[in-house]
C-alpha cells in the first residue's frame, strides 16, 4: 500500500524545461521487504529535499510503479518512465535481473537510473551501462572483508551458502577469488531466491564440518539458514555478507540462532555505537532518527535509497531534468553519503567505497559494531 500511495501524477504542464516538479521514479516490487523499506526511505528524503528548499522552485515527486521482480514487468515500467519527459531518473529496487535486462532500454532512452539492487553486475561491463549507476556494497569488497575477517581469527575451512541467480552467483565467485589458497571451502550449495526450505541444502554444508558457515543471501534466507545451522548441531561461526542486512532488531524466531554472527554491512545499523565526530557521521544518526521516528525502526538498506535520491537531487538542483546532463553530474559524484563515502568516475558506476564497510556482530537481538 506504501508503494501505490507514493505513486503520483504529473500534469502536461510539468515539462522538464519549464515546470516547477521533477518525478523521480521508482521500479520496486510492492512484495518485497526490502523494496518496502526503499519506498519509504525515497519518499521521507523526497519530502525532507522539498522542505529544505535545497532546489529553489522546484520540488521532487516520487512515482512508483511495481514490477513484481518481473524482468519483462520491469522493462514495461522503465519504457513508461523513459517516455515522460517528467521522469528526471529512476531508481530500481532489489530485482538486478530487472536493471539488467533493460540496460539498453535505459541507455536508449537517456534515463539515468540508480539501481540498489546487491548485483555488481548491473553496472557492468559500464561501456554497456553508460546510464546504470549502483549505490550498494560491492560483491569483492565484502569478500575481501571476510577474507581478512577470517585470516585475523584463524579459519582456513568455510562452507558457502548463496542464492542461484546474478547476486549470489557473482558473490560467491568473488569470495573464491579472495580467498585464495590459504582458505578451504569443503562445500557449496546454491539455493533458489524463493526457497522455502533450505534445511536440507544448510544441513549438507555443516555436515562437511567447516569453522564457518558463510551466507550469501538476502535477510530472510540468512536468517533461516542460520536457525537450521544451529538445529542441525553446528556450533562453528556464522557469517552473512551485506545482502543479509535488514532491520535493526533481528527478529524474535532468529535472535538465538543468530547470536554473535557477524555480518558486513555499513554502520549505520549500528549507528548508536558511532560518535559523530564529523558532519557526515552526525548527518547519518539524524537520518537515522528520522527514519525511526517516521516508521518505528530502522532497515539497514534505507540508507541507500536515501543517498540515491541525494545525487539525483543535487544535479536537479544544477541542470534541472536534463537526463543527459544529470548523467554526467552522477558519473563523477565524490561525497560522504549516509551510507558512507561514494565516489564514482567514468569507469566505476558502483561507487561505495570499501571503506564504508565494517563488521557487526549480532548480539540480543540487534547488530552492534565488532569492535
Amino acid at each position: 500500500m506504501l508503494l501505490a500511495g507514493a505513486a503520483g501524477c504529473s500534469s502536461d504542464d510539468d515539462a522538464p524545461d519549464g515546470g516547477d516538479t521533477v518525478v523521480v521514479a521508482a521500479d520496486l516490487n510492492n512484495a518485497s521487504a526490502v523494496d518496502l523499506a526503499y519506498a519509504r526511505a525515497l519518499q521521507l528524503r523526497i519530502e525532507q529535499i522539498n522542505n529544505s528548499g535545497q532546489l529553489g522552485e522546484r520540488k521532487l515527486e516520487l512515482r512508483t510503479q511495481d514490477n513484481r521482480n518481473d524482468p519483462t514487468v520491469s522493462l514495461r515500467n522503465i519504457s513508461t518512465f523513459g517516455d515522460d519527459p517528467a521522469v528526471a531518473a529512476v531508481i530500481g529496487g532489489i530485482c538486478d535481473s530487472c536493471v539488467v535486462g533493460a540496460a539498453k532500454t535505459i541507455n536508449d532512452k537517456r534515463l539515468p537510473t540508480i539501481s540498489l539492487a546487491a548485483s555488481d553486475e548491473v553496472v557492468n561491463p559500464v561501456a554497456e551501462r553508460q546510464y546504470i549507476f549502483k549505490l550498494g556494497p560491492n560483491s569483492a569488497d565484502s569478500a575481501a572483508t571476510l577474507v581478512n575477517e577470517f585470516t585475523r581469527t584463524g579459519i582456513k575451512k568455510i562452507a558457502v551458502l548463496h542464492t542461484n541467480d546474478l547476486y549470489g552467483r557473482g558473490a560467491n565467485a568473488a569470495l573464491t577469488d579472495a580467498r585464495g589458497s590459504g582458505i578451504t571451502a569443503t562445500a557449496t550449495r546454491a539455493v533458489k531466491t524463493a526457497a522455502s526450505d533450505i534445511t536440507q541444502a544448510v544441513g549438507a554444508l555443516t555436515d562437511t564440518d567447516p569453522q564457518a558457515l558463510v551466507v550469501l543471501t538476502p535477510p530472510d534466507l540468512a536468517q533461516q539458514a542460520a536457525t537450521d545451522a544451529r538445529a542441525a548441531g553446528f556450533r562453528g561461526s556464522i557469517y552473512f555478507d551485506s545482502a543479509a542486512a535488514s532491520d535493526l532488531f533481528i527478529p524474535r524466531a532468529a535472535v538465538r540462532a543468530t547470536d554473535n554472527a557477524t555480518m558486513v554491512f555499513t554502520q549505520i545499523l549500528a549507528i548508536d555505537d558511532v560518535i559523530a565526530t564529523t558532519p557526515a557521521k552526525s548527518s547519518r544518526k539524524q537520518w537515522f532518527r528520522d527514519y525511526t521516528s517516521r516508521y518505528g525502526s530502522y532497515s539497514g538498506v534505507a540508507s541507500f535509497a536515501a543517498d540515491a535520491v541525494d545525487l539525483i537531487a543535487d544535479a536537479v538542483a544544477r541542470v534541472g531534468a536534463d537526463r543527459p546532463a544529470i548523467r554526467e553530474i552522477i558519473e563523477t559524484s565524490q561525497v560522504d553519503g549516509l551510507s558512507g563515502p561514494i565516489r564514482l568516475t567514468p569507469d566505476n558506476h558502483s561507487g561505495l567505497m570499501p571503506q564504508a564497510l565494517t563488521l557487526l556482530v549480532a548480539r540480543s537481538g540487534r547488530w552492534r559494531l565488532a569492535s
